[in-house]
């Protein structure tokens, strides 16, 4: 079975994961492509035979609402830790932040965030970073099929982005904030779209049992 999910934010995807075993009764649950704690949205989970098909879900594009604060950065590129401002005016012209997206589209290097689940000889960078070590993260190609501005209300910069399996879209935002100079952090993100599937078909965790229930 495939199940569609409105993760909340302050959840991690894995206790989304947890719940909707218990709430289901279901022995065997796993998610295709994880959401940040901060993050919310559409997340996928597939049950029983339906997890053989776990890669094929994995590799399709996402697509995200993500709202930028300029002017400030972090260790997390987000609110998770301290934010630091980078100045206290951003007067930065719409053309310039258009001239500025059409850089990220196409393939692009990135690196991940230090505050990530990437494996770092054998442990995740976020449990190094947080231990005060900075994690020794590889550059990787992504695709940004589609980058553009939502909303533009200064420093707030709201983006709509569809992106390759694997897109870090607090690395892109911290490389949104340098390329323009003043810096930026991530302060929303939602998941809108995973393939053809939409966020309007997820169901909240309060209701799972009235939709999936047997």
């Amino acid at each position: 079975m495939v199940i569609l999910v409105y993760k909340p934010k302050g959840l991690t995807s894995f206790e989304v994961v947890r719940r909707v075993r218990r709430e289901l009764n279901l022995k065997k649950v796993g998610h295709s492509g994880t959401l940040d704690p901060l993050a919310e949205g559409l997340l996928i989970l597939l049950t029983g035979t339906e997890t053989k098909s776990m890669t094929s879900f994995l590799k399709l594009d996402k697509e995200y609402l993500a709202t930028l604060r300029l002017g400030v950065v972090s260790k997390s590129h987000d609110l998770e830790t301290e934010l630091v401002e980078q100045t206290s005016s951003v007067n930065i012209p719409s053309n310039r932040i258009e001239e500025v997206l059409e850089k990220f589209k196409g393939k692009i290097e990135q690196v991940p965030p230090d505050y990530s689940a990437t494996w770092v000889n054998g442990k995740r960078a976020y449990n190094l970073a947080r231990r005060g070590v900075k994690p020794d993260l590889k550059p990787k190609v992504v695709t940004i099929q589609g980058i553009r501005i939502e909303n533009f209300m200064p420093p707030l910069l709201q983006l709509r982005i569809v992106c390759s399996s694997g897109t870090y879209v607090r690395s892109l935002a911290r490389d949104i904030g340098e390329e323009l100079g003043c810096g930026a952090v991530l302060t929303d993100l939602v998941r809108t779209r995973i393939g053809s599937y939409k966020i309007e078909e997820a169901v909240r965790l309060e209701e799972l049992r009235l939709r999936y229930a047997a």
